[in-house]
């Protein structure tokens, strides 16, 4: 049926019934669909796609986490659709805003990062008015402040007639996260299959998953030691002072520091006057944080791994920005001794040596085969890498994220893409990958996958195991060293995975009851609904509130929460602050963090001298909970510096505790000022005392895309305002930094009618 759809290219894919009974139910009403890892869901996709495109003016989106996975998902549409490979557009952050609202009119279906979208959606430049079907790949990340979730509420508000396919191999073990998937994305009906399910079995490969202990060597011992008489010394404090349980190295772990972390954090929160030795605590946790963090690093990925992150450590001690935790671990005698004995060592981990050694076996008994080769950190990744180039069959490839860490520029997009096309010819056949080749990437079948070290995520796990077995049977081995971190995370990874299956049988017996007339969804309505009230609600609360945004503003959270709360938003640039609220208010936000750095570079006082003269009404929004603990700065001079503010500078100053705090913030006082002060939202703030040469400056500022350093130019080209209203747009154009764009922009602010709207 589905598969002879004239929009389908003939004879491309293989008719499987789970698929065609799962597109025929995800057809009729919101689902997501979990299903193995290999076993088809993005042809699932396909059929639905397929079905769509016989509607009149309807479009679809295809939503993808990553951009190499919306390449990939694009590529495959152009393979097996048999419409117009143009009408099958990419979205990605590189495409102008111009370009893609003109795409997004012409396009039938748009590929693409939900990032992207989120944007287009924020400014307005986009609408889901006539999408009939929007996908969500890797659909489990559609939980708290995921671009996934903001894009559903929209569409729940724009979309005449909508439908959603989610789409995981691995949703999670956690029931109540499973139910925020489906309200989050506003599902109704859920699609399980196992590889146990008599309809998939048939095409279900064997995987033999064999885990190999390692011991550490008895050379680790006293460097081992070293640290954890350093941890147990911070550990004693931490307990003296009731922050944790047990002293003890061996019983304590990273989740027992973190609470530790947030113990104090509260306290200090809590008190008006914080006692000096919370932040003496504060200290001592980081601190402890990072020597638990260097033991496991040693441990479980070996003296190479170990040894990057000291001279890191040591190279940020050195700094101007450096913590306080940093610069006493550095001069702590027994790290120091560890430091040094840990360079005199000539061996590695044997895991080292244990990978290389399956890796040769796997090329001599199967020359032509892929394998990847796991690993939690870069610094191995690296090491391994170079390790397995002494193997004569064997052709080692790094394979790593986008994101710049250090030294490490990691890959673009376009290197990535090169090594897998490399791997699949040949020309690489073993890839040393982090978390990145973990989702959805078209990587070939695999022969063998190798953890370096186990995960304690079910997620991820199962994302890697995923990697082999999809057309021939495959090979997990997974290492894990005796008496580590490594041993909790592999039978905590194992009881997840063993809840998530439990879950979904939960899942799947309320299906039943569906199917009896029950609802199967009730639970869904027992989230906490604090951050789940639906956009009418919010729009009902803040109908025509308009907030001015500053476009350095405009990807975070902040904003996005009021998109959701039904706020009107105005990205502009500002000189001065980062949200009008009104003719009067004008608010700087800075983060705990932001706020430290500018104290300590000399910019703060300019800008908050410059908020002031701006507005008649300046705020500053501190955001954060951990300002005296954030840097190693005398609390004295964090205390002078707000004390000046609010004092000296006439600014009130308002804490929140994060993004959604401060949204909450904006929206009421934008709400308060606009409904009940009736005062209009102004594009800029108004300075209270200018020079003429000021006043003329802030006025030709006002003009679209000019800055102040253009304002200056056009001024002294032009000699007065009025010659700049009249001139021409080949006129405009004669001053440096003014192209055809911006001169014709000028142009139409100048000569267009105003219109009460």
């Amino acid at each position: 049926m589905f598969l002879t759809n004239e929009y389908i290219k003939k004879d491309t894919v293989e008719k499987r019934e789970y698929q065609i009974n799962i597109a025929k139910s995800a057809l009729k009403e919101n689902s997501l669909v979990v299903l193995p890892t290999g076993l088809g869901k993005t042809i699932i996709a396909l059929i639905l796609i397929a079905e769509q495109l016989t509607k009149d003016n309807k479009k679809i989106l295809f939503l993808a986490p990553t951009k190499p996975l919306v390449l990939q998902h694009a590529q495959f549409l152009k393979e097996f659709l048999t419409i117009n490979p143009e009408e099958i557009t990419v979205f990605t952050g590189e495409i102008s805003p111009l370009k893609r609202t003109y795409l997004w009119e012409k396009s039938k279906i748009i590929v693409s990062t939900p990032q992207v979208i989120e944007n287009d959606l924020l400014s307005k430049k986009i609408n889901l008015e006539n999408f009939s079907l929007v996908i969500f790949d890797e659909a489990h990340h559609a939980v708290g402040e995921y671009s996934y979730v903001f894009i559903s509420e929209i569409y729940k508000q724009q979309g005449k007639e909508r439908l959603i396919l989610g789409i995981t191999a691995s949703p999670g073990n956690d029931l109540t996260k499973i139910l925020e998937v489906c309200k989050n994305l506003d599902i109704k009906n859920i699609e399980i299959r196992t590889k146990q399910d008599p309809d998939v079995k048939p095409y279900v490969h064997d995987v033999q998953i064999k885990w190999i202990e390692i011991q550490l060597p008895k050379d680790f011992a006293y460097t081992i030691q070293l640290l954890k008489k350093a941890l147990s010394n911070r550990l004693k404090t931490l307990k003296e002072m009731n922050f944790i349980e047990t002293a003890s190295v061996n019983l304590v772990n990273k989740t027992n520091l973190l609470d530790a972390q947030k113990r104090i954090q509260a306290e200090i929160k809590g008190s008006i006057t914080p006692a000096k030795a919370l932040f003496q605590a504060a200290t001592i946790q980081s601190e402890a944080m990072k020597i638990h963090y260097a033991l496991e690093l040693l441990q479980t990925q070996g003296v190479y791994a170990l040894k990057n992150y000291f001279k890191r450590m040591t190279n940020e001690a050195k700094s101007k920005s450096s913590t306080k935790s940093s610069r006493i671990i550095t001069t702590d005698n027994d790290v120091i001794e560890a430091i040094a004995f840990l360079n005199s060592l000539k061996i590695e981990h044997p895991k080292v040596e244990e990978i290389s050694k399956i890796v040769k076996q796997q090329l001599q008994e199967k020359p032509d085969s892929r394998i990847i080769v796991f690993t939690h950190y870069r610094d191995t990744s690296a090491y391994i890498s170079k390790e397995l180039e002494n193997i004569k069959q064997a052709k080692p490839a790094k394979f790593i994220g986008q994101a710049i860490k250090k030294e490490d520029k990691g890959l673009t997009q376009k290197q990535q893409a090169e090594i897998i096309d490399k791997f699949k010819k040949g020309e690489y056949n073993v890839l040393i990958a982090t978390s990145v080749a973990e989702e959805g990437l078209d990587i070939p079948s695999t022969d063998l996958v190798v953890f370096y070290e186990p995960i304690p995520s079910e997620i991820r796990a199962i994302q890697r195991r995923g990697r082999t077995a999809r057309k021939t049977a495959g090979k997990v081995i997974i290492l894990i060293t005796k008496g580590t971190s490594d041993e909790g995370y592999y039978w905590s990874a194992k009881r997840k995975e063993k809840r998530m299956k439990s879950e979904l049988e939960t899942i799947r017996l309320a299906l039943r009851k569906k199917i009896e007339g029950k609802n199967p969804f009730e639970n869904i309505e027992k989230i906490d609904k604090t951050n789940q009230k639906t956009l009418t609600e919010y729009q009902k609360k803040q109908e025509n509130v308009t907030i001015i945004v500053d476009q350095r503003e405009y990807r975070s959270n902040v904003v996005r929460n009021l998109a959701i709360k039904g706020v009107i938003i105005e990205p502009q640039q500002l000189d001065v602050g980062d949200y009008i609220l009104s003719s009067r208010i004008g608010v700087e936000r800075k983060s705990t963090e932001d706020f430290l750095s500018s104290l300590i570079d000399g910019k703060l006082f300019r800008q908050i001298q410059r908020l002031r003269d701006s507005y008649s009404r300046p705020i500053l929004i501190l955001e954060g909970e951990n300002l005296f603990t954030h840097r190693n700065m005398n609390h004295n001079a964090i205390y002078g510096s707000l004390a000046s503010i609010s004092v000296d500078y006439g600014i009130p100053i308002m804490t929140t505790k994060d993004e959604l705090e401060t949204a909450n913030l904006l929206s009421v006082i934008a709400k308060r000022e606009q409904k009940e002060e009736k005062k209009a939202v102004a594009i800029r703030g108004e300075k209270t005392q200018m020079s003429l040469n000021e006043r003329q400056q802030f006025l030709v500022e006002g003009l679209p895309n000019i800055s102040a350093i253009l304002a200056r130019r056009l001024l002294l080209h032009f000699g007065s305002i009025r010659d700049i209203a009249n001139a021409t747009e080949e006129e405009l154009q004669e001053v440096n930094g003014i192209g055809k764009n911006i001169a014709s922009e000028i142009i139409r602010v100048l000569n267009s009618n105003y219109l009460d709207k």
